[in-house]
């Protein structure tokens, strides 16, 4: 009898597993285009031609919602898109924002995601409120820490600018981008909240 169940199973195991990746692509994808339209949000700030923007808080509420791997897909796929198309901040491509002074905080967006998102999905959740919402503020800003220190990097190579410079200018981004990610961090509770399967969907695979 097991034997005859067997093919059956296997297929509703099948079934499922497509289903579970048709559901996080369309996830990936839903998150790639927020961060895209968000996009058209860029303020000049600074003297060094680096905006103040919403993506790169966009990519840490991808992370804190969809983990590790799905936030650094869902950053991939939004700078490849930005490869043909000018969907980064500013109406800029990929490959312009690459050759410009903001180079670093691209890969400091995939960066932020991976570490972020493993953050994010080490907490208890519904088990501990209290607990889950202290992690989730260490993933954030921790996430936006790594887009500073890659940008800072970035900076270095393209504008050879000391490492102590680099830093100064970042002091414009400091209140908005702190700002910026304790809205992203409510909202990706808020999520959990209101979706307490999505963890368990997205993050146990």
């Amino acid at each position: 009898m097991t034997n005859s169940e067997s093919p059956q199973a296997n297929a509703a195991s099948t079934s499922r597993s497509s289903n579970a990746t048709a559901t996080d692509i369309a996830y990936i994808a839903v998150f790639a285009a927020i961060i895209m339209v968000l996009g058209f949000v860029a303020i000049p700030a600074g003297v060094f031609g680096v905006p103040i923007v919403l993506q790169n808080a966009a990519v840490i509420l991808a992370a804190l919602v969809l983990g590790s791997r799905r936030g650094f897909l869902t950053t991939l796929l939004f700078l490849a898109v930005g490869l043909a198309f000018p969907v980064l901040a500013g109406g800029r491509t990929t490959i312009a924002a690459l050759g410009g002074p903001t180079a670093g905080y691209l890969v400091g967006y995939l960066i932020a995601a991976l570490v972020a998102g493993a953050i994010a999905y080490r907490a208890p959740f519904s088990a501990n409120r209290a607990v889950t919402t202290g992690i989730f503020i260490v993933a954030g800003y921790l996430g936006l820490f790594m887009q500073y220190l890659f940008g800072v990097f970035g900076m270095m190579l393209r504008l050879d600018l000391t490492f102590g410079a680099a830093w100064a200018a970042q002091l414009p981004f400091l209140l908005p981008d702190a700002i910026k990610v304790a809205v992203m961090i409510a909202i990706a509770l808020a999520v959990h909240t209101a979706f307490p399967d999505l963890r368990g969907k997205l993050g146990k695979r």
